[in-house]
């Protein structure tokens, strides 16, 4: 990225002045992240501080990438007292792609004898890749009880246990969901495809904690040095990817017929106080449940399975948070409280230490955080931040972020290759395509070390635990 018109806030943060009609930018990076960065992440993000209802900055985290309208990494509040704007493009088309992170009271020596057997049942019983669906066939009705009830439905189901959901973002279910405004095309999706994991960067990730970073945090969270956890990153699957093609098209005809200039036309919008505007978010809060549920089904397989091998021992969910949403939220601006709608695309919510929403077994220390990387390089657990909250509307990197498109990821590794390497390095990865095994390479994905550092340092959040990857399932 070209740096010049930036001018350096601090270490990590970066302001664009408003000038010839563009709002404020913000971008948290340092200057090497921001020099490795495509130009198109500056125009986008440029773009995005252009929309009606803007409130401070549009923000980008240290993890941005190019995306569709908004880059990935994108942030933006907009006031819906004020003509501020939903935008199908500032949530994705994967909505509430997310982590659900399991900690268990297993240590990784205990694990490494039968890790072997307990990577080929992970993959045996959790369906994953393009189009593949779950042993759960749901009925129309069936569905919209899902789209409904999120976490809430699955474990009425019988899928994990209610203690669970004060550990899940928005305690398991999104409210204000309309699975009505959902389209029978976006719901034929998705009725086999309830408890998989599904393909692209989507995967459930066997790990051991190597080290602890913030060990007051940790204690909280209930981590310690070699210890195993799971991460299961995966959203709405096809059922959300069709309702943000669907909404699309209607918010681009709202924004027409109220005479909102898109700047892009990716951006399509609309008024979060127009019938357009609340008919996206009624969707899109049911996809949202859809992702929540999907996560919990997957979740209790995974116990099932550690519970073959270790019966007894705990699994238990750590945390759960989306990535892709437009959200609700009460913020200080300005002194004053203010209902703002927060869009958050490859972005995490991160309220830090004392906030309401956080469970009160984490509340002193914040909100738990996890910045996912590649199968060969690991996660970081991280800690929402007191200063979050001013400076990004207490939002976080999500990711490492790509670094490589995955047409050029192609043009460097071979699946085949990748994964005896990686198996070489003691890291088991499990796929049924060896294509999607070369584009989600580690070497496809900016340095999570480097991006980890620089959400900490620009007060985002802070680092709790380094985790380290023992088997990976991918589709």
């Amino acid at each position: 990225m070209n740096l010049e018109g930036l001018a350096c806030v601090d270490e990590c943060s970066w302001s664009l002045a408003a000038s010839d009609g563009r709002g404020c930018v913000r971008l948290f990076a340092t200057r090497e992240l921001l020099e490795a960065m495509d130009d198109k992440v500056m125009e986008q993000i440029t773009n995005v501080a252009k929309l009606p209802g803007l409130v401070g900055c549009a923000m980008t985290m240290p993890d941005a990438h190019w995306g569709y309208g908004f880059p990935i990494g994108g942030v933006a509040a907009f006031d819906p007292e004020r003509g501020g704007i939903i935008s199908a493009g500032g949530v994705g088309f994967d909505i509430s792609c997310g982590i659900r992170f399991l900690r268990t009271g297993l240590d990784r020596g205990e694990l490494l004898p039968v890790l072997r057997k307990v990577s080929d049942s992970l993959f045996r019983d959790i369906p994953a890749g393009v189009g593949e669906g779950g042993e759960l066939r749901l009925t129309p009705q069936e569905l919209d009880r899902v789209l409904e009830g999120g976490a809430r439905w699955a474990v009425g189901e019988g899928y994990g246990h209610a203690e669970e959901l004060e550990y899940i973002e928005e305690r398991g279910r999104m409210a204000d969901a309309v699975p009505a405004n959902v389209s029978l095309l976006a719901k034929s999706r998705q009725r086999g495809e309830m408890g998989t994991l599904g393909s692209g960067n989507h995967y459930l990730e066997v790990q051991w904690v190597e080290r602890i970073l913030d060990p007051e945090a940790a204690r909280a969270y209930g981590l310690r040095e070699g210890q195993v956890v799971v991460s299961i990153h995966c959203g709405s699957r096809g059922l959300g990817h069709q309702v943000g093609t669907d909404y699309l098209v209607s918010l681009a005809k709202a924004a027409t017929r109220l005479g909102i200039v898109l700047p892009d036309r990716e951006l399509a919008c609309a008024p979060i106080r127009s019938p357009e505007g609340e008919e996206y978010i009624g969707a899109m809060n049911a996809s949202m449940n859809c992702a929540l549920a999907n996560r919990q089904i997957l979740a209790h397989i995974t116990r099932k399975v550690f519970g073959h091998f270790f019966p007894g021992v705990p699994v238990e969910t750590l945390f759960d948070v989306s990535h892709n949403t437009c959200k609700p939220e009460m913020h200080s601006v300005g002194g004053r409280e203010r209902l703002l709608y927060v869009h958050r695309k490859g972005a995490t919510r991160a309220f830090g230490p004392g906030h309401p929403a956080v469970p009160d077994r984490y509340r002193a220390v914040g909100q738990p955080v996890i910045i996912g990387g590649s199968m060969g390089t690991g996660s970081y657990v991280l800690a929402g931040s007191a200063t979050s909250e001013a400076r990004a509307f207490s939002s976080a990197s999500h990711g490492a972020g790509r670094a490589m498109s995955r047409h050029k990821a192609l043009q460097h590794w071979r699946g085949r290759q990748l994964v005896d390497e990686l198996a070489a390095q003691g890291i088991l990865v499990r796929t049924r395509s060896m294509r999607g095994a070369a584009e989600e390479a580690p070497g496809a994905y900016k340095d999570l070390e480097v991006v980890a550092e620089a959400t900490e340092k620009a007060g985002l959040a802070r680092r709790v635990a380094a985790v380290r990857p023992l088997t990976c399932i991918k589709g």
